[in-house]
């Protein structure tokens, strides 16, 4: 990644961080559907240079980077942010510095929160219950003794699924992104999803600064 693009949050003491995140989030996800280059695949990489910090856990900056200037000019993200213009502010196109803290990548983590455990959890007692004969109620008391944690430890961002409500109206489709960073002492190449994040198996280590 040869250069990059930050936004900022505005701080405002009458809208929630995590609102702001999610606002411009799903802008963001947008015009990297709008410029993918295959199927859920991107050139554009997204970090988060405060995260993990005190308070809001991904801080208040969101970095775009890319190979080329070319490719983040045609992005143009400002006219993706036109409507959030009150509450971000976007610095121009710049070459990534020289000197550099570190590699990270951030990949998107498939966490399942409290909602998702319980469905998968009735679920599974309803098919036990069909094939041995027992009761509903005896197939969930036993599977709630190893019920797995949900694990929300992560920073996240609600996020909506278009897929989810152009099959069913009556479906909000919001969902938590969870987004695990993962640090690296070089920089190696990989794959990128629309949301700007690494593929698990093929990180891609973005220059930290």
């Amino acid at each position: 990644m040869n250069v990059y693009q930050d936004i900022t949050l505005l701080p405002d003491a009458d809208i929630a961080a995590g609102f702001l995140w999610q606002k411009l989030y799903q802008q963001v996800h947008i015009a990297l559907v709008e410029h993918k280059v295959g199927d859920n695949q991107s050139t554009i990489a997204i970090s988060f240079p405060e995260y993990g910090q005190k308070g809001f856990p991904l801080g208040s900056k969101l970095r775009l980077f890319a190979p080329e200037q070319a490719q983040l000019e045609k992005l143009n993200i400002a006219g993706y942010l036109s409507r959030l213009l009150d509450y971000v502010h976007l610095k121009s196109i710049q070459p990534v510095p020289s000197s550099t803290t570190g590699y990270a990548s951030f990949v998107r983590h498939h966490a399942k929160g409290h909602a998702r455990i319980e469905k998968d959890e009735r679920e599974k007692a309803e098919l036990w219950a069909r094939k041995s004969g027992k009761s509903l109620e005896e197939c969930l008391e036993t599977l709630a003794k190893t019920r797995p944690q949900a694990d929300n430890k992560l920073p996240f961002i609600w996020m909506e699924s278009q897929e989810t409500k152009k099959r069913d109206a009556a479906l909000d489709g919001k969902f938590p992104l969870f987004i695990s960073m993962i640090e690296y002492k070089v920089d190696r190449t990989g794959k990128l999803n629309c949301y700007g994040l690494s593929y698990p198996q093929y990180p891609v280590a973005l220059p930290q600064f």
